[in-house]
């Protein structure tokens, strides 16, 4: 029986080091990079957020995304709520500079979108830079709900990362939410989203994408 019982568990073990080895990695891209922290977040006298534009805060700042993109998306199931389950999936997007330079605008398609059962999903982005705070304001409108979420603001430092903080609430309690622009490498740049619901003392990050040109 003892025999038995050690060749049992090495078989056992033999098929969990087989499976592990053929079983695809994580990718590194859609989790947060800690090499990058989240910068403080600063509250004015009235309690709103303090937001300065980088040195270097440009109008040409998203000038990477002009053009089409195939998107792998990693998305919390659930959101501050302890859990620790993400579904991946496909997604596309198109990008084009309007108003003469001043803002971008894409349109983010997907019918694989947590929730909506195979529905086709379209997500709308229009960034706006102000030339005279020289920040950005970014604005997202989902088409299952039609509204305008308020906008995060914030810009690019010089080694082209930018983080983006806004205002917003989840089920009745307010939170900050930042974006996370990672465009080191702008032919595959990465997006990253978390809240926090104790003023920016901890996150949880919720949703990331990382794109890549379409193969004509």
């Amino acid at each position: 029986m003892q025999r038995t019982f050690v060749h049992s568990n090495c078989l056992i073990v033999g098929l969990v080091l087989a499976f592990s080895h053929f079983a695809p990695a994580q990718n590194k891209e859609l989790t947060a990079d800690e090499a990058i922290p989240i910068p403080k977040v600063e509250f004015d006298a009235q309690g709103e957020l303090k937001i300065t534009a980088s040195p270097n805060s440009s109008p040409n700042d998203f000038d990477f995304l002009v053009g089409k993109w195939k998107m792998h998306n990693r998305h919390l199931d659930k959101r501050l709520a302890n859990c620790h389950d993400w579904t991946e999936f496909d997604s596309s997007d198109v990008n084009t500079k309007i108003l003469n330079g001043a803002a971008d605008m894409d349109t983010y398609s997907t019918t694989q979108f947590p929730g909506m059962g195979g529905k086709p999903f379209e997500g709308l982005t229009l960034r706006l830079f102000d030339p005279k705070t020289r920040l950005w304001s970014l604005y997202w409108v989902a088409s299952n709900t039609g509204k305008i979420d308020p906008p995060v603001v914030g810009s690019f430092e010089q080694n082209g990362v930018g983080h983006f903080f806004g205002k917003d609430t989840l089920n009745g309690k307010p939170i900050i939410v930042v974006y996370r622009w990672d465009a080191r490498n702008k032919e595959r740049p990465v997006w990253g989203q978390a809240f926090s619901s104790d003023k920016g003392k901890t996150w949880e990050w919720n949703f990331f994408n990382v794109s890549e040109r379409p193969k004509e």
